[in-house]
């Protein structure tokens, strides 16, 4: 075998190796993405879940926090009932003979 032929042998093999080497890096390289992916989506699960109960808490203490709206009485709601009545009573009531209204 001459010099050259034997040197263009070795180049053909040295790339054959150099494929199968970068073919075996890819298949660890897609392998390592798609467990960063996994992980990816563990971690948007469970920020989710912290999340929606963090709201949730909030929302509790929140309503918790709010100091409880204090409901009138029933005398209360008649007295404000008839002095709306009275008002509207003055302001639609049809008029008498002037002197007895003023």
């Amino acid at each position: 075998m001459k010099p050259l032929e034997s040197r263009k042998q070795l180049l053909i093999v040295e790339s054959e190796l150099n494929r199968a080497q970068l073919v075996q890096e890819w298949q660890t390289l897609k392998g390592e993405v798609h467990a960063l992916t996994d992980q990816a989506r563990t971690i948007r699960s469970v920020a989710s879940a912290v999340a929606t109960l963090v709201a949730g808490l909030a929302s509790c203490r929140r309503k918790a926090a709010a100091p409880p709206a204090e409901k009138p009485s029933w005398w209360r709601k008649i007295s404000q009932g008839a002095g709306l009545v009275a008002t509207l009573w003055k302001a639609f009531r049809p008029s008498g003979s002037g002197e007895a209204d003023k």
